[in-house]
């Protein structure tokens, strides 16, 4: 899952031990050591924190995980744990169990529970988890989101390799999906055209099967509405740029809930977006106010580091499991040439990059876009043997051969608005100027990934931050360059350079039907060593996460639930 500045992994666990007050779970229930029922939790954020609340069209993994402990529920979801493999082993959630597999994990079928509301009192149904999945299925209106099911649920697809099922508001081949996706009283059964044994993770993970009702829906219109299955809702509008509150949502019995997931303890969240990371980090270290009752998925600025050790158990470094990439533009004319692509990758300087970023603190190497914490990974052998400070000579020695008039114009487009990742962007720009290419900075401030994720979009180079959805590499590279399931004419969905390549596609498919994990990760090995050698991506670094939250903020954990931000499950505040 993609990472901002945004994801949905599940494989990050706590670097440094935090310790966790045992709390009660219903609002009407006091908790036991210093967290308590009741107060107000602030979330402190940058410029734009969510991109979109649709559940369907999530795929930030701290959105993912900031929304299924507040406002929505899944059939199963994992426990907020700092045991890593306790907190990535999914736990029933709006269903009554973890699901049985048939036909070989070829069919799963969960039973919802029948005393689970939506915000107005009405029963959540099976038909509300069918209408759901169906969503993701439009892909024309329904975008950003994971694309697993359009590979997987057994629905017939045109030569385009797309579903012909096209989602519930065209709703052509309705039958198809019908058959794939049945309900039976409040039992769900999902039909899939291969074994998908993670299946449960994948809900755990993401909100592609989340429930919603179709009397809600209004297309793209609902990316900033929320109609809440869990334990809060949002109060009045969400204000992109500037956030919203979050009330308790009276209709939730934290009965059919469990307290693994979410406590629920404060009685109101206020997300508070349109701060500069300095300015967030000011205010967190004053300590003072609301701020003592605050947190934030910003990291500490590396301008702030000489302060941390005043900071004592406020400050919390985690494993991150994110890695920081570029990608060239295979729709752009520069990129046409394969030589020009690993010029580009020659004149990488990654270390420049890492320091303008905060140093080792903030970033480890990276030799593949698998974080090294995923079963299977190996280095890339593209990238191990290149410069960390990368070879500007070389790469101006490939660009001469390619033929191509120096300077060559290129548009990097980032997300910025930051002091440090505008720092970064000029660092890269700097090494590739010494390569021959002519570099145009464009920095996003607002959205981002909605707009890289355009087919036409104007850039050369873009960047991308991602991580495995769950510990497979089957959820890093097919989410990012399967054409087949990303590039459509409103979207290129998770491939933002908008690769596309046959011999990828059947190196895909040739994982996905291995008969092993090992021969899998063997297969998935080899198409990374394909699309390295293609630079189809070039990686970076991975990140670390450093974060400081207020002193009355309790129960505060970084979990592999949460891909290594604040988790919200557990965290109350104090007086």
């Amino acid at each position: 899952m993609a990472i901002t500045r945004k994801p949905l992994a599940a494989l990050a666990a706590a670097a440094v031990a935090v310790s966790l007050a045992s709390c009660g779970g219903a609002s009407d229930t006091p908790s036991d050591g210093d967290a308590k029922t009741g107060g107000t939790l602030y979330y402190v954020t940058g410029p734009r924190l969510v991109e979109h609340w649709d559940p369907q069209r999530m795929y930030i993994g701290r959105d993912l995980t900031n929304a299924n402990r507040l406002i929505y529920r899944s059939l199963v979801s994992f426990p907020a744990s700092e045991d890593e493999k306790e907190a990535t082993t999914p736990v029933a959630d709006l269903a009554t169990d973890t699901g049985t597999a048939t036909d070989g994990g070829k069919t799963w079928s969960f039973t919802v529970k029948d005393d689970v509301k939506w915000q107005d009192g009405k029963a959540i149904t099976c038909e509300d988890f069918k209408y759901g999945l169906s969503r993701g299925f439009a892909t024309d209106v329904i975008t950003g989101g994971p694309n697993y099911i359009l590979n997987y649920l057994d629905v017939p697809k045109g030569k385009d390799g797309l579903p012909l099922y096209n989602g519930p508001y065209k709703g052509d081949n309705q039958a198809d999906f019908d058959k794939a996706v049945s309900c039976e009283g409040q039992t769900i059964t999902y039909r899939f055209n291969k074994p998908w044994p993670d299946f449960p993770l994948s809900v755990a993970s993401l909100a592609f099967a989340n429930p919603f009702r179709e009397d809600q829906d209004k297309g793209n219109g609902s990316n900033f509405t929320v109609f809440a299955s869990g334990p809060y809702k949002l109060d009045g509008a969400w204000k992109s740029g500037k956030g919203g509150t979050f009330i308790r949502n009276t209709e939730y019995d934290a009965k059919t809930d469990s307290t693994e997931i979410r406590k629920a303890l404060p009685d109101k969240i206020v997300f508070s977006e349109g701060n500069q990371d300095e300015a967030v980090y000011d205010r967190l270290f004053a300590d003072a106010g609301n701020d003592k009752f605050a947190v934030t998925d910003r990291r500490v600025p590396p301008s702030y580091y000489s302060q941390l050790a005043d900071a004592g158990d406020r400050y919390k470094q985690v494993a991150s499991p994110y890695t920081d990439y570029v990608l060239p533009n295979f729709n752009s004319p520069v990129f046409k040439n394969k030589d020009v692509r690993q010029a580009l990758n020659l004149a990488t300087d990654r270390t420049a990059w890492i320091n303008a970023g905060g140093g080792p603190k903030a970033f480890l190497p990276a030799y593949s876009i698998v974080n090294p914490a995923v079963p299977g990974y190996e280095k890339n052998p593209a990238f191990a043997d290149v410069p960390q400070a990368g070879d500007a000579d070389a790469a101006k020695a490939l660009l001469t051969k390619a033929g191509v008039s120096l300077p060559v114009k290129i548009k990097f487009t980032y997300s910025g608005g930051t002091p440090t990742s505008d720092k970064q962007a000029s660092a890269l720009a700097a090494g590739w100027k010494k390569a021959g290419f002519d570099v145009q900075l464009d920095p996003l401030t607002d959205t981002y990934y909605d707009v890289i994720q355009k087919p036409d979009a104007d850039f050369d180079v873009t960047w991308g931050g991602w991580g495995a959805d769950w510990p497979s590499i089957g959820t890093v590279i097919p989410p990012l360059f399967d054409s087949r399931i990303n590039l459509t004419s409103a979207s290129n969905g998770q491939d933002y350079g908008n690769y596309k390549s046959d011999e990828a596609n059947k190196l895909i498919d040739e994982a996905q039907s291995a008969a092993t994990l090992e021969e899998a990760n063997a297969k998935y090995a080899e198409l990374d060593a394909f699309l390295g050698e293609d630079v189809a991506y070039i990686p970076l670094e991975i990140m670390n996460f450093n974060f400081l939250h207020g002193s009355k903020v309790s129960g505060y954990m970084n979990t592999a639930a949460s891909n290594g931000y604040p988790d919200l499950g557990p965290v109350g505040v104090t007086k």
